[in-house]
């Protein structure tokens, strides 16, 4: 097969249910606007952005509390100035179903199963809500959750947002260190956090950190305790203030909601942190909502009866992109667990027991299951699946081949990037065009995303920087602690003041559909011949003796420098001067004669973040010279130990 075949068209019975489809019937009904499809939608969205926003606000009958005076005011970057005059708030959108149907679903990898329904989450809010309130906490005071990815976490972020206080979360394998290195920025009044969890097959003991961050945190007034069934209550002596869960939501009290601002913050963010002190991502409550409403409903087409799942920890943005999926009306299902305990088929049993609708995964998780040889659709039946979504690293072409061919030959795969600074995608699926192969379907409605060439020149058919020229609502407020504004220009707005610059490499084709190529500050220069580290990865993955690895260029524009291959092998397989030989001669005969590594070293595991993320740049800095310690925080990667491996082989 070749890149950009089509696997997938929608059915015309998909087309006339979807919710883009209802979403364009409304806007000829209410707004006398007609696109010849989607392409004339998309250019009028990214022009018309009062008028798009607006009828994002209409179409999901946002509930302002005091309606705005219009939908934007001003369009600079950074600086626009969204439904100003609006009050709102997001937890009264994420609750407004009752009834009995299923809020969350909530799984372990222990085996332990819970669901509230849509009243038993509300009643949980409550007295989530009234337990934060006897605790001191108000509008614009910032909780934060040292938690796993399950129902506790979503109740204490809709009790917070309730309040008008602001949500910021990390899981409890990350070290105390990068714990503190975001907590102690944000000064929170409230913890909520889990002095133990399972991971793997194995239970890790985190009262310890728990304790330090505890007493680290010098601007805390309570620290509430979430335990398993059955264990005593927390120490309630001491300062700061303990208590357990159930004694925060001991008393019921009515469900309420503060309404703020449209960009009264919502919740606290971080940048990676791999290479330095995290950045603190401020995003608001109505950015989010008209954001997450729209992506949700009209890319995902996820809706009532739906039951959405993605593979998360409270440190990812994936994580609040699910539990979004309230807004819209969906089931959450959440998983809390190592996604390979007690094998790769784990995730794919959980979806076909739960009759998952849409199944989220990271694209290097797809990856690793077509490695091991999975089939998933000869043992499951998914007769409920319809969708499987794939982010946090470029999907390559073979792992679109994997997906229709061993897990649901009529699945929409829908291919997804963006990122943790405006908590959506930029880029992703289209319930009315096909799927093709390695590629991701097209440009968000309102994201005006641009391949920019050197010069600043937007280009078609040829790699970019993808920028985004217009402004979105869920960009960043601010960035925490950064008064001036400073540190956010910096961070997008330096290179090509008024536009974005997300810092990828970015395919755009003349029919909207794209390709990403990897990290812009990761890019393989070799003799002036540019390329993607993704465009890399796909080459070795056709060679059977490697399972994974990880590609750094020590050059710079200035300067050539090595080529650096660290690879995993296969079972058996060891590294010697004839296998290397022919990795060389496969990458260079694969993508260019420049493009054969200079240093090729075997090691045990790639090092990541708990997101799946290759640390490009950090090993990048190493091998530049940097001391581990400056180049890598130890705390935010999966196995602390892969960074010690790579470096021993040095």
């Amino acid at each position: 097969m070749n890149q950009g075949d089509i696997l997938w068209r929608p059915t015309s019975e998909q087309v006339e249910s979807c919710n883009l489809t209802g979403y364009l019937r409304w806007l000829e009904r209410e707004r006398s606007l007609r696109f010849a499809g989607y392409d004339k939608l998309w250019r009028w969205s990214v022009t018309d952005l009062e008028a798009f926003w607006g009828s994002i606000a209409d179409h999901f009958d946002v509930r302002f509390r005091t309606p705005p005076e219009r939908a934007i005011a001003g369009r600079p970057m950074p600086g626009a100035s969204w439904f100003p005059g609006a009050r709102l708030n997001y937890a009264e959108h994420a609750l407004a179903r009752s009834g009995s149907e299923p809020a969350l679903i909530c799984r372990s990898e222990t085996g332990v199963r819970r669901e509230l329904s849509r009243d038993d989450l509300r009643r949980e809010v409550a007295a989530a809500r009234a337990g934060l309130r006897r605790l001191g906490v108000g509008s614009g005071d910032r909780v934060v959750a040292y938690l796993p990815n399950d129902a506790e976490a979503v109740v204490a972020f809709l009790a917070t947002a309730s309040l008008g206080a602001i949500w910021s979360s990390c899981p409890p394998e990350f070290g105390k260190g990068s714990v503190l290195d975001r907590f102690r920025q944000i000064e929170p009044k409230v913890l909520i956090g889990v002095d133990r969890y399972d991971y793997n097959g194995r239970v890790y003991d985190r009262s310890s950190d728990l304790d330090r961050i505890v007493g680290s945190l010098s601007t805390l007034g309570a620290a509430v305790v979430v335990q398993p069934a059955g264990d005593p209550s927390a120490d309630t002596n001491g300062a700061p203030r303990r208590l357990s869960w159930e004694e925060m939501t001991a008393h019921r009290d009515e469900l309420a909601f503060e309404p703020v601002p449209f960009d009264h913050p919502l919740w606290i963010l971080y940048s990676s942190g791999t290479t330095g002190l995290p950045k603190a991502i401020v995003q608001g409550h109505g950015g989010i909502l008209v954001e997450h409403l729209k992506q949700l409903a009209l890319h995902t087409d996820l809706g009532a009866g739906d039951r959405f799942f993605w593979y998360t920890t409270t440190g990812w943005m994936m994580w609040n992109y699910l539990v979004s999926g309230l807004l819209v009306g969906a089931t959450a299902v959440l998983y809390d667990g190592s996604p390979g305990w007690p094998g790769l088929m784990t995730l794919y049993r959980l979806a076909d027991e739960e009759a998952v609708t849409c199944f989220g995964v990271s694209a290097p998780f797809l990856m690793a299951c077509r490695a091991a040889g999975l089939e998933p659709g000869r043992q499951f039946g998914f007769e409920a699946l319809r969708a499987v979504g794939s982010t946090g690293a470029p999907l390559p072409a073979e792992g679109f081949d994997w997906v229709y061919e061993n897990v649901k030959s009529d699945v929409w795969l829908g291919s997804l990037s963006g990122g943790t600074d405006v908590c959506t995608g930029f880029v992703g699926p289209n319930p009315l065009q096909p799927v093709r192969r390695g590629r991701i379907q097209c440009r968000s409605l309102g994201a005006k995303v641009e391949a920019f060439d050197e010069n600043g020149h937007a280009v078609t058919g040829q790699v970019g920087e993808l920028v985004i020229t217009e402004p979105l609502p869920s960009m960043p407020l601010f960035f925490w602690n950064d008064d001036s504004g400073e540190r956010y220009r910096e961070s997008y707005f330096d290179h090509w003041p008024g536009a974005w610059r997300h810092g990828d490499w970015i395919e755009i084709d003349g029919d909207g559909s794209s390709a990403i190529y990897g990290r812009s500050d990761s890019t393989l220069n070799r003799g002036g011949v540019r390329m993607g580290t993704s465009e890399f990865y796909r080459a070795a993955a056709e060679l059977a003796e490697v399972e994974d690895c990880v590609i750094v260029d020590t050059g710079s524009l200035d300067r050539e420098g090595k080529l650096w291959l660290f690879v995993v092998l296969a079972e058996g397989i060891a590294l010697d001067s004839a296998l290397a030989d022919r990795i060389r001669r496969h990458l260079r005969t694969r993508l260019s004669p420049r493009h054969g590594p200079d240093e090729i070293r075997a090691i045990p595991e790639v090092p990541t973040t708990l997101s799946g993320k290759k640390l490009e740049v950090p090993i990048k800095r190493i091998l530049a010279g940097e001391p581990v310690e400056n180049a890598v925080n130890i705390g935010t990667l999966k196995n602390p130990d892969s960074i010690a491996a790579l470096v021993a082989t040095l």
